[in-house]
């Protein structure tokens, strides 16, 4: 996907092959140990940095190798290529090339995972910038999450996909890189699926291939296909991309981030794709050979859309159609068109984006991950993903409506501090939570009544994390109202990590996140509001993930 207007010029002359003639610094080596460790300066410009392994095609990418004092280092597994000969030009200085080294660890490996502003329970790269998720998927036993990387900077640009797994949606470990810039461009946002029918003809029926659809970006964006048959590790670009190139029917380059399923009743793939205005349907019966079908305009980049039960029945079921940044609609999809039922709502807002949903989870839940634009300002990574959320679909007294709520799993991760019944005031609560003003992740609930009061909050050393404002109907500056208006209770479950934080209010109806203020005077926590009174007030502590 593509975020940042200045980029797109630079993304038009990154694979402009047919540059101004430069004479780029050289070097040599035979490759003998598993990484290549590039220190990194901000200082610089970024320079065309490209690698020739030995009778393979060139890999290029923009780099800002530092020449004096590197702000930090980032690295490149060459392990594919060890014996082999391996030629690095560069069109910066050959001073710089010449601070490029083959190690078997990478700089900073001993800190890994330890950084100061390193989050302890969301994921985060170890090295460069992330954003968009993709590819999320479940086969045999992993939960595989592939995600838009720049490996050599910890600023958006030269686009990869990233790939980690995990056991349990909490603890992961990230496998490295698996999707290349190439001729067609760098690589957007995408999707993955098992085809377990090998109707691509990929793999076969005992061992089924995981299909990915991507967006390359290059002169003009168009959507491409590949395949892996080793668990995810290797994907395999498909020899007829792109498979689909929409420019003639919408006039655009805005056509990317594809999203696949299967649909069942029609026996064919449905891909959803972000073209110029909203969200086109395409179908297909073998991943290859793609039909235009319909559009619903209104939305925004990366698309889902997804069927669930309503209250959790099965003979009760709605679509929903979202894009990146958190509105959706509610209808009907008869494998070709998505039949909106009234209008827009929103069910997440503030520091998340381009949130995706997995693909064949083994117990039928629809769980999604977003993309946390958290900055980690003097780190050698930027961004991270937030929570995993269960999404589900429930009738509230305004019709229904889409819940979030982090998923069980994330429950492993707590351990109880403390444990208050209430009803407390204001002056009491906050007594009780004096000994965790300094904690750097925590998990707090609590039940905020208003009593009086037509405004209340929580506050974390000075910062807001819920400031309700029941005259106006907003919480932290967007809409939203209790189901019960003459109640003034607000449930509310916060996730505190080192840079961010999650909020979910009413068992998930609307949820916010936010970067964490640090570096300011350490008062603790504060619930606010002229007699106010909490009730079931619990704080925990969260393990680490690393």
């Amino acid at each position: 996907m593509k975020r940042i207007a200045v980029f797109s010029l630079a993304l038009l002359v990154s694979f402009s092959w047919g540059l101004k003639a430069q004479t780029p610094a050289e070097r040599e080596l035979e490759v003998k140990c598993r990484y290549l460790n590039i220190p990194v300066s901000h200082k610089n410009d970024r320079k065309s940095l490209t690698m020739i392994p030995e009778g393979q095609t060139p890999q290029r990418n923009d780099v800002r190798i530092a020449e004096g004092e590197p702000d930090y280092w980032v690295f490149r597994d060459i392990s594919e290529w060890k014996g082999k000969r391996l030629t690095l030009t560069y069109t910066g200085s050959a001073e710089a090339l010449g601070k490029v080294f083959q190690a078997d660890t990478i700089v900073g490996q001993k800190n890994l995972y330890r950084e100061a502003f390193r989050p302890q329970f969301h994921f985060t790269t170890k090295r460069g910038w992330n954003n968009d998720p993709n590819g999320m998927v479940y086969f045999d036993g992993e939960y595989h999450l592939y995600y838009q990387h720049n490996p050599y900077d910890r600023d958006w640009g030269n686009m990869h996909w990233g790939h980690a797994v995990s056991p349990d949606l909490v603890h992961w470990e990230e496998l490295g890189d698996v999707l290349f810039p190439d001729h067609l461009g760098t690589m957007f946002s995408g999707s993955a699926v098992v085809d377990w029918k090998n109707t691509s003809g990929w793999g076969t029926r005992k061992n089924p291939p995981i299909v990915y659809a991507y967006t390359a970006a290059g002169a003009r964006q168009t959507q491409c296909m590949a395949y892996s048959l080793d668990h995810g590790r290797t994907l395999v670009k498909y020899e007829g991309n792109p498979v689909i190139d929409s420019r003639d029917r919408w006039n655009t380059d805005q056509t990317r981030d594809p999203r696949l399923f299967w649909y069942e009743p029609g026996g064919h793939w449905v891909m959803v794709l972000y073209e110029r205005d909203g969200h086109s349907i395409y179908t297909s019966n073998n991943l290859k050979t793609w039909t235009y079908q319909s559009h619903t305009p209104g939305f925004y980049e990366c698309p889902d859309l997804f069927e669930l039960p309503v209250d959790g029945d099965p003979k009760n079921t709605k679509w929903v159609m979202y894009g990146a940044a958190g509105t959706y609609l509610i209808g009907d999809f008869d494998g070709k068109t998505f039949t909106p039922e009234g209008t827009k709502h929103h069910y997440t807002a503030g520091n998340i984006y381009a949130s995706q949903t997995f693909s064949d989870t083994p117990d039928g839940r629809r769980i999604q991950i977003g993309w946390g634009t958290i900055s980690h300002p003097g780190m050698p990574f930027n961004s991270q993903m937030q929570l995993p959320t269960e999404l589900t679909l429930r009738t509230t007294r305004d019709g229904i409506r889409l819940c979030s709520v982090p998923v069980t799993e994330v429950k492993n991760l707590l351990h109880r501090e403390l444990t208050l019944e209430g009803p407390l005031g204001e002056k009491e609560v906050n007594e009780a939570l004096k000994p965790f003003a300094g904690a750097d992740r925590l998990h707090l609930s609590a039940s905020l009544h208003l009593g009086f009061a037509m405004s209340a909050g929580l506050s974390l050393n000075g910062q807001g994390l819920v400031t309700w404002d029941a005259s106006h109907d907003t919480v932290n500056g967007w809409f939203y109202s209790p189901q019960d208006p003459t109640a003034l209770t607000l449930e509310m479950d916060i996730y505190i990590d080192r840079t961010g934080v999650e909020v979910f209010l009413d068992g998930g109806l609307f949820s916010w996140s936010a970067q964490r203020g640090n570096g300011g005077e350490v008062t603790g926590f504060r619930f606010w509001g002229p007699e106010i009174t909490v009730t079931a007030l619990r704080v925990d502590t969260v393990e680490s993930i690393w």
